[in-house]
């Protein structure tokens, strides 16, 4: 079975569970601390993916690092996983229980890409028409780009806003090699 089912499925039992316990927004936080010690640590990352090291030794270094920093449902969570072996789909699990938490909450998050940082009134006034627009709460990813030279890229789910100058330039150049006043043979 693949990573991603895998843990899609760990994920949302994770998310039912901790809501019938009533600490879903703890667990959550958990989940976002599990991820970006994942992310900032390649050594953790590799040793849950090595098939060599026993199970009982990564559950070892799990416990080491969180207990007493995460809840005790999510500590549970992670020996549940490690006994049945997924310690290598346990950084997925993270990741799929971040997009599946914002799908349960009705957050979308949306990706900016500008040439320099947004203010603070155009990022109020983006996330009022973004919210009108989707009729969820947004979440912006600000991302800065100096080669877009100015205007903005939006993402939203699977649909893309360009109008930086950058593309519209790019456009241009690609209608100017279409010249129309020279005969074509």
């Amino acid at each position: 079975m693949s990573e991603i089912r895998v843990a899609s499925r760990y994920a949302k039992s994770l998310i039912e569970l901790a809501q019938e316990k009533g600490v879903l927004e703890q667990v959550k936080e958990d989940m976002d601390m599990f991820a970006n010690v994942m992310g900032q640590n390649r050594d953790l990352k590799l040793l849950m993916r090595n098939p060599i090291v026993k199970s009982d030794k990564k559950l070892a270094v799990i416990n080491a690092l969180f207990k007493g920093k995460v809840n005790d449902l999510t500590l549970a969570f992670f020996s549940i996983v490690a006994r049945k072996g997924r310690e290598s789909v346990l950084e997925f699990i993270a990741s799929e229980f971040a997009k599946q938490y914002n799908v349960y909450k009705g957050i979308t998050t949306a990706s900016v890409t500008t040439a320099v940082p947004l203010t603070e009134e155009l990022r109020n006034e983006l996330g009022q028409r973004l919210v009108a627009q989707t009729g969820q709460r947004v979440e912006l990813e600000e991302k800065i780009d100096p080669s877009l030279i100015g205007g903005f890229v939006l993402r939203v789910g699977d649909q893309q806003i360009d109008s930086s100058v950058k593309y519209n330039l790019s456009k241009l150049r690609n209608k100017f090699k279409d010249n129309p006043y020279i005969n074509k043979l």
